[in-house]
């Protein structure tokens, strides 16, 4: 559920802000305004600002914020400090990148482990994880109090998969399968569309080079 007033693009832009602070490591300056972020990130200033009022009321005229407390205040308001214990249904390519992937740490997700039906992946290991069979699903989630599932198996498999999850005691799902999920209205599904993304960004490529002013190479 969302914070009351704010919207999903700001969630979304605020791991972009938290990024950019802490990239600037031992250059970070005691102090940063939200007109330095958002030229450093080229956005508007005003949109930063209002941003950056959902999760600090620091922040002082000509002066700007701590730097360090806004990264912290960041971190706090996104969850980063509390760590969700999640599983991945799905352990193919996807599903075992996502499984290596020691970034998730930094953001409060702790995976403990997959679930799959190719018998020849069950019983074995993704990076230090369990791969296990789905018929265990239920019983690891209720047992950990799992509430993240990942979902990263083919579309025609998703929609059975997310209700197994919901009946396991999910309560908000991260779907990479191009389909849309039909859950009750306590669930929360965060989609990530791959199709859509690509249409996205080749759509804004085509803007590019469209544009009368890009030099022609060549």
């Amino acid at each position: 559920m969302l914070t009351p007033g704010i919207s999903k693009q700001t969630l979304r832009r605020l791991p972009f802000y938290l990024s950019y602070l802490k990239s600037l490591r031992k250059d970070m300056p005691d102090f940063i305004s939200a007109t330095a972020i958002a030229d450093a990130l080229k956005l508007n200033q005003v949109q930063v600002r209002k941003d950056l009022a959902f999760v600090s009321s620091s922040g002082r005229p000509k002066v700007g914020y701590r730097t360090q407390d806004l990264i912290s205040e960041i971190e706090s308001f996104l969850g980063y400090n509390e760590t969700d214990n999640a599983i991945i249904v799905g352990a193919g390519r996807l599903g075992k990148a996502l499984m290596n992937y020691e970034g998730f740490k930094e953001y409060g997700l702790n995976i403990l482990a997959a679930f799959d039906t190719n018998a020849d992946l069950v019983n074995t290991e993704g990076s230090d994880k369990p791969i296990m069979p789905m018929n265990k699903l239920r019983d690891f989630c209720v047992g950990l109090k799992i509430r993240i599932g990942i979902i990263t198996v083919p579309s025609e498999y998703a929609q059975d998969v997310c209700d197994a999850l919901v009946g396991s005691g999910v309560l908000a799902i991260w779907n990479f399968a191009p389909v849309h999920l039909r859950v009750p209205e306590y669930i929360i599904v965060q989609n990530e569309n791959m199709a859509s993304s690509l249409a996205v960004l080749s759509n804004h490529l085509n803007q590019k080079l469209s544009d009368k002013n890009i030099l022609k190479v060549g």
